[in-house]
């Protein structure tokens, strides 16, 4: 089991793979469609996608938050 004090890396971390797995698969289909070797492709794209995905995400996080937080308010 995780420590609860890596949850929000442990989130960036299974967020950024989701959201790239399916923008990488979307995007490979776009510009192959369903190609000889289609999944060996994307599973390379995705995993470059992930790599750069997962700092962002942490990077951006805080950033997010703030905005969300002046965007929303009180009931």
């Amino acid at each position: 089991m995780i420590a609860k004090r890596f949850a929000p890396l442990l989130f960036g971390l299974i967020l950024s793979g989701l959201m790239s797995l399916l923008v990488s698969g979307l995007s490979t289909w776009r510009a192959l469609g369903l190609a000889s070797g289609f999944l060996q492709l994307w599973a390379s794209a995705w995993l470059m996608a992930w790599g750069l995905a997962f700092p962002a995400v942490l990077l951006m996080a805080p950033l997010a938050r703030r905005l969300v937080e002046r965007l929303t308010a009180e009931p």
